[in-house]
């Protein structure tokens, strides 16, 4: 007998041998029916795979991550088969499940597939999936899946078993199909009911731009048609939310191929979006006794080469800067933390004086590959709302709270309400893979979980996913549409105080070494931006709206009033503007409707008579007559309501 503990803890004993499934079936028929994965002492394995040691079993479904990706990946392998069943000749390579659905590179020779091709080779991957083939692994030595591949004239294939070691090769097959695969499949095809291939792209073998070029094919599968159709309806909500899109409707940003690519230019809009979100920034960060710092975009290469970021960052960043003196180079800054570093070594500190807190809208610049570069959600050149704060550590745990508590504050004030956290500590199996003193390091991860409890969070721990410097917490915020992002982070680092020999004197008279937190609620501001503007759809918080309101007059004789109303408005501190076009009033509405205006003031004789002023609310609702004051207090509530002051 073998015992098996499951994910609440409790443990049950089976014959040696027994398989995940069944497991699942002594759980419960229902649960059986739907377990399409499993892990076994943290390593996947399939559900047919027999257990034969004592050990802690997780069974997934299609409701887990982690059962969407093997079922995601099964799907490669269906579409794999049915790609060359229908293109003779093809030299398949690599089909991994990714964040939504799957892909498949192939080696295509002489055909050519495009989206016109997607239904047949639908209907092929479903016609397979109905077969109900199971998936089976099975171990091969290095010379068999080398002589397999070789008679394929698969070279791809052949490229990737020399580099694997004999002993830990595997295939999967399925129907009459074989595949080089490590495993982690659902039980058989036929829980593939539905399919759909989503685009179809060039790509290098081993994403190597000197390697042939293949061709990549998407695609996605869930086990039921419903799931397939809200997926797709969620994709096409997605499409009107693109930011790139909206950008560019609402005027905030534009690229330039001039300029070079990756690199936004702010438009007057958008320029004035992101101050707003500086001064927010600002102004919560004072209250918590942040200090502005301001550093240059370039550094001298040795200063990254201390800090460990050019042998991180090197190989992405953009070529040194030479200098006229011999020997002497310069980077772009992909990093603000050293040159906070050197602000804070820049003058002697007693315990008495930590905390420092030093905070900089700092722009660092990365070197993305083209292929990669997409809209502001990845950039060559952004900017971090960046801070680091430097603490004793009997510091860090408040310091740790205080850093949640204004990353809370902003994602309350933005409209974010559905965030997990993830706590990240170190791997206590592999201890030398981390700096720092045991002591530090039970503060740091004790600061974290502590931290994450008393404020209430909504949190899952991974063991061994710290930073070798330095557990971490990460937001994982949900946007409008269920997609999940990573905003927010908060880290702990005991490694650039070490490289910069970082110091403060001690109660003791002694010198030490202090921690460091590195925060940035906002992340990449541009990567904040493109995020926010997919959740709200271009409805900002009222109080974040470039423009507020506008004033539609029906006509030219109503210019006069108009004004004066505007003047009103501008006085209560509402941003607003006068539409005195001689357009129609239907097509003005329509125009401030696109423009996601929050609030429309209608101008005509009924509204000067009464001396007031009609209020239409973005979306169509009617609120009536109203004096000016009486509307500003409207937007004076509900900007209270959303932008509460930051309370320390």
């Amino acid at each position: 007998m073998i015992n098996i503990t499951l994910p609440d803890g409790s443990v049950k004993s089976f014959e040696n041998g027994v398989t995940p499934f069944q497991v699942a079936q002594s759980i419960s028929e229902g649960l059986a029916r739907q377990v399409i994965s499993a892990k076994f002492n943290n390593e996947t394995v399939e559900t047919t795979t027999p257990l034969t040691t004592d050990g802690s079993l997780v069974l997934f479904t299609f409701k887990n991550d982690e059962g969407k990706q093997a079922f995601w990946h099964s799907t490669s392998h269906v579409m794999a088969q049915a790609i060359q069943e229908l293109y003779p000749g093809v030299k398949l390579t690599i089909g991994p499940s990714i964040e939504n659905g799957f892909y498949y590179d192939v080696d295509l020779g002489d055909h050519k597939i495009s989206e016109n091709d997607f239904p047949k080779i639908e209907k092929r991957m479903l016609e397979i999936a109905r077969g109900k083939h199971d998936f089976k692994m099975r171990e091969v030595s290095k010379d068999e899946a080398l002589e397999f591949y070789k008679n394929e004239n698969n070279h791809f294939k052949v490229e990737l078993i020399e580099n694997l070691k004999d002993g830990d090769i595997t295939f999967c097959d399925h129907d009459s199909f074989t595949d080089l695969c490590r495993g982690g499949h659902i039980p058989n095809t036929g829980f593939i009911k539905a399919v759909k291939l989503m685009s179809v792209a060039g790509a290098y073998w081993r994403g190597d731009e000197n390697n042939e070029q293949l061709t990549r094919i998407y695609g996605i599968s869930f086990p039921k048609q419903k799931e397939l159709k809200e997926y797709l309806k969620l994709l096409e909500e997605a499409k009107k939310r693109d930011h790139r899109k909206l950008g560019k409707e609402l005027g905030l940003f534009t690229f330039s191929q001039k300029v070079g690519q990756g690199l936004p230019l702010w438009l007057p809009k958008g320029a004035a979006l992101r101050e707003r979100l500086e001064n927010f920034m600002k102004k919560a960060q004072e209250e918590a006794g942040y200090e502005a710092v301001v550093s240059p975009h370039i550094g001298q290469k040795e200063l990254y080469v201390t800090s460990g970021h050019y042998a991180k960052y090197g190989e992405d960043s953009f070529q040194p800067i030479k200098t006229p003196n011999e020997g002497e180079e310069y980077l772009l800054k992909p990093m603000n933390c050293p040159h906070h570093c050197e602000i804070f070594n820049a003058e002697s500190w007693s315990y008495r004086d930590l905390p420092k807190r030093f905070a900089e809208f700092g722009t660092v610049y990365r070197y993305e590959q083209s292929g990669e570069l997409h809209g502001l959600t990845r950039v060559r050149g952004f900017t971090q709302d960046d801070a680091h704060i430097f603490c004793t550590p009997d510091q860090l745990d408040e310091e740790f709270k205080k850093v949640i508590d204004l990353v809370l504050y902003v994602f309350g004030s933005l409209g974010f309400e559905n965030f997990t956290a993830q706590v990240s500590l170190r791997d206590p199996e592999n201890q030398e893979k981390y700096i720092g003193s045991e002591e530090n390091w039970q503060k740091a991860e004790d600061a974290i979980l502590n931290a994450a409890k008393e404020k209430g969070l909504n949190y899952v721990v991974e063991t061994g996913e710290a930073a070798f410097y330095g557990p971490k917490l990460d937001f994982m915020v949900k946007d409008a549409l269920g997609r999940q992002w990573q905003l927010g982070t908060i880290q702990v680092d005991y490694n650039l105080p070490e490289r910069f020999e970082l110091e403060y004197k001690g109660s003791d008279n002694e010198m030490h070494r202090p921690v460091m937190i590195h925060r940035a609620p906002f992340g990449s501001m541009e990567r904040f931006i493109a995020i926010l503007l997919e959740h709200t759809a271009g409805n900002f918080p009222l109080w974040l709206m470039p423009k507020q309101a506008i004033v539609l007059s029906i006509s030219e004789k109503y210019e006069n009033y108009s004004k004066k109303v505007l003047s009103l408005l501008k006085n209560n501190e509402i941003r607003a503007a006068v539409d005195h076009r001689s357009e129609t009033m239907g097509k003005k509405i329509r125009e401030a409707e696109m423009d996601k205006i929050p609030y429309m003031i209608i101008i005509g004789e009924k509204e000067i008579e009464a001396d007031k002023i009609a209020v239409r609310k973005h979306g169509g609702e009617d609120l009536g007559q109203m004096t000016v004051e009486e509307f500003a207090q409207i937007v004076n509530t509900e900007i209270n309501r959303d932008l509460k002051t930051f309370e320390v």
